[in-house]
């Protein structure tokens, strides 16, 4: 890679010609050209769990499960890019690769340029993760919450207190709910704080781990638009990972489907729907594309991760 990766993270940069693709993404998702600039190169990346053997049998082999199986994919600065799939397939272990809390076996992971293994402190510079498990203490108010979160980067207590109050009234909190418990929140308005908090540290990669998994329909749009104000507002680059095929269709700019660890399709929304449609026929979905590529449809192939 010939950027120098140092300015690439901040500096302004020339967008490339449309794609095909690109230019037949549905009208709610408007045409995005992709940037020049690479944030996210996956490259034959592979990642192997072996459980341990028995507590009562030593000698029995520990199963061997292939989390991620030679992935390879690219993500444009300024995407938001979706990885789909049903719940066991490597979405989670995918983005711990990229966050630097794994290391994979084979292969590499660069982001803008960086290496997640010989440039760790350098990536968790650029980058912010939020799972469906962020936590809190209830008890305390979003900013209070927030407010600790920085004195853990040493942001300094007057700035940190007057970012936090612009993140959380950008992303719609009002004022109010700024100074009251979390524990009176609505699981979508935390996810909304779990983002904030991400944004702390200005990172230009934002990593959303299944974040509106076990949202009401009216919290998951409130993360979703969150998501794309983030993007709007911060240019900054999403990668989130869901098992929502409506999410992944509405949300994002691309997509990559992924089934037992391998990455079986990558394009636009559109141009995935496209791999199914009939002439004349109704429009398909992701749903369609899932099963056409798989033999499976996603709720059968759903299974605990």
């Amino acid at each position: 890679m010939t950027t120098n990766p140092a300015t690439t993270a901040t500096a302004p940069q020339m967008e490339a010609p449309m794609t095909t693709a690109t230019l037949a993404e549905p009208a709610h998702t408007p045409a995005r050209p992709l940037s020049d600039t690479i944030a996210v190169e996956v490259n034959d990346v592979t990642k192997v769990f072996t459980s341990r053997p028995g507590l009562f049998n030593r000698k029995k082999i520990g199963k061997r499960v292939v989390a991620v199986d030679h992935i390879s994919l690219t993500v444009h600065k300024g995407e938001i890019f979706g990885v789909l799939g049903p719940n066991g397939t490597g979405k989670s272990t995918l983005i711990r690769l990229m966050s630097t809390l794994l290391m994979p076996d084979t292969g590499s992971v660069r982001i803008f340029g960086f290496d997640v293994e010989k440039d760790e402190a350098e990536v968790k510079r650029l980058i912010n993760r939020v799972s469906v498990e962020a936590s809190f203490f209830k008890k305390l108010s979003p900013m209070e919450n927030l407010m600790y979160g920085a004195r853990l980067y040493s942001v300094e207590p007057g700035l940190a207190r007057r970012r936090i109050a612009e993140i959380l009234r950008s992303l719609g909190i009002e004022e109010h709910s700024i100074w009251s418990p979390m524990e009176d929140m609505s699981r979508g308005m935390q996810q909304k704080v779990a983002i904030a908090r991400a944004f702390l540290t200005a990172p230009v990669l934002l990593l959303l781990d299944e974040p509106t998994t076990g949202l009401d329909p009216h919290s998951k749009r409130e993360v979703q638009a969150a998501v794309r104000e983030i993007r709007a507002t911060h240019d900054a680059t999403v990668l989130l990972t869901t098992h929502d095929m409506q999410e992944a269709d509405e949300l994002c700019d691309r997509i990559a489907i992924v089934d037992t660890g391998r990455v079986v399709a990558l394009d636009t929304p559109a141009a995935l729907k496209a791999i199914v449609r009939e002439p004349g026929g109704p429009e398909p979905s992701l749903e369609d594309v899932f099963l056409k590529l798989t033999g499976k449809k996603l709720e059968d192939a759903d299974k605990v991760d």
